[in-house]
């Protein structure tokens, strides 16, 4: 997976789609099926996580970026198992439990590599959709 540089605003709009549907899917999970509300926040969190990296790095390969993507993720799982009050307290708060969740559980991590797949296949179809135009990649 050759490094391309990124551009910021469809990498931006994707991010934006992608929080927004993370949220859509807790917000509206009482009326989802159970394994989408289950599971699709979780992997939603890891793609943006996918998208967030590679808009901070423009020119890193696909594959390092999905790396650290994975990375990230699965420390701020493994993050979950540590209890403090400031972090506790941080988590209490709306963009805390967000970014940090709330509580380990190892079915997240199988969602983080699903989510870290699809940022995958979302920029590699994007990489082909763009190829012969002459314009780089999102």
């Amino acid at each position: 997976m050759q490094a391309r540089r990124r551009r910021p605003l469809p990498r931006l709009a994707l991010i934006a789609l992608v929080v927004l549907l993370g949220i859509g899917s807790r917000r509206y999970a009482p009326v989802l099926p159970w394994l989408v509300a289950a599971y699709t926040g979780d992997i939603l969190w890891a793609t943006a996580a996918f998208l967030t990296i590679g808009l901070a790095l423009p020119g890193a390969s696909t594959r390092l970026v999905a790396a650290l993507a994975m990375s990230v993720s699965v420390l701020v799982e493994v993050s979950q198992l540590y209890h403090a009050a400031w972090i506790d307290a941080v988590r209490r708060t709306t963009l805390g439990g967000l970014l940090l969740g709330f509580g380990f559980v190892w079915s997240d991590l199988a969602c983080y590599a699903v989510g870290v797949g699809l940022g995958v296949v979302v920029e590699c179809g994007l990489r082909t959709a763009t190829r012969g135009r002459g314009t780089p990649a999102p």
